[in-house]
């Protein structure tokens, strides 16, 4: 059983975040003490967000010094981003369990820039706060001072804290999974970028997301990318940065909002059953179908 500690008091998302990491890699095995006395703290084989010291050797993971912990870019860690850099990797095996090494090692990595960054700049005071932003939504499960103060029946600090860490639990399992499906898929779309004639197509012949890959895995010339939809098959154009709406080709102007007969007519794939009136996808009803509309735009 592993002693662990934080403190008591108002919770935020990075000390509730610690303590759910660290629930994961060791199975639930672990005896949490909230406090701010010193022999308490001492006796703890782990302290995070209190102490005032950060020495992974001797398990003491605070963030709240002058000479404070940074990631390599300076941005600030707090509890949560220390805790996941020595145990992110544990998790991730103990919850996906088939995921190769090499393969927990980039969940951990993504879940790392994505939620936890985001709940350690957060704490750190260098994201401003949104009523919808999942820091505080987890600091939400504080009591407050106008609920019922009965002893029978208030919620005290430390059953709040264990409501807030199931909810952040729920959290962390799906996006180590998001993460875990995004690594499955930059595999495919690596697979299937080398095994492709053209490098400004890329052909899938299973449905996975690619947006992410294909600038993770530097992919520059790419412009379309054709997989399936249920029964049917799509070719979509690729954005010319992460996140952007816009393409770096769009399908050609006259396409616009055609569908069926329509399309077939313009494009002369006779299969052909729509393209977006903003361009940025359209579909035939076989893959050599959505395959020769990518090969038609990209040459347009």
């Amino acid at each position: 059983m592993l002693k662990v500690a934080t403190h008591n008091g108002t919770f935020h998302a990075d000390d509730v975040f610690a303590y759910v990491i660290l629930k994961a890699a060791t199975a639930g095995q672990l005896e949490l003490t909230r406090t701010r006395e010193p022999d308490l703290l001492a006796a703890a084989a782990v302290v995070f967000d209190v102490g005032g010291v950060f020495d992974p050797g001797s398990g003491r993971y605070d963030h709240h010094m002058r000479d404070r912990p940074t990631r390599p870019t300076g941005e600030p860690f707090s509890s949560a981003g220390l805790i996941w850099r020595d145990y992110g990797e544990v998790v991730v095996r103990a919850l996906m369990p088939t995921a190769s090494a090499a393969a927990a090692a980039r969940v951990a990595a993504l879940d790392d820039q994505g939620l936890i960054r985001d709940v350690d700049l957060m704490d750190n005071g260098e994201m401003t706060p949104t009523p919808g932003h999942f820091s505080t939504v987890i600091e939400a499960f504080n009591v407050t001072f106008a609920e019922d103060q009965t002893p029978e029946t208030r919620r005290t600090e430390t059953t709040a804290f264990f409501q807030a860490a199931e909810l952040a639990t729920q959290v962390l399992i799906r996006v180590c999974a998001h993460a875990h499906a995004a690594v499955l898929a930059e595999r495919t779309v690596a697979e299937a970028a080398e095994a492709g004639t053209d490098p400004r197509i890329i052909v899938l012949d299973v449905r996975v997301p690619w947006e992410e890959a294909v600038f993770d895995l530097g992919l520059e010339q790419a412009l379309f990318v054709v997989r399936p939809a249920g029964d049917a098959w799509t070719c979509s154009a690729v954005p010319p940065s992460r996140g952007s709406f816009e393409q770096r080709r769009p399908l050609p102007d006259p396409w616009a909002g055609l569908r069926d007969a329509a399309l077939a007519a313009a494009t002369g794939v006779a299969d052909a059953t729509f393209c977006h009136p903003a361009r940025f996808v359209c579909g035939a009803r076989s893959r050599e179908g959505a395959l020769a509309l990518a090969t038609l735009a990209a040459s347009a």
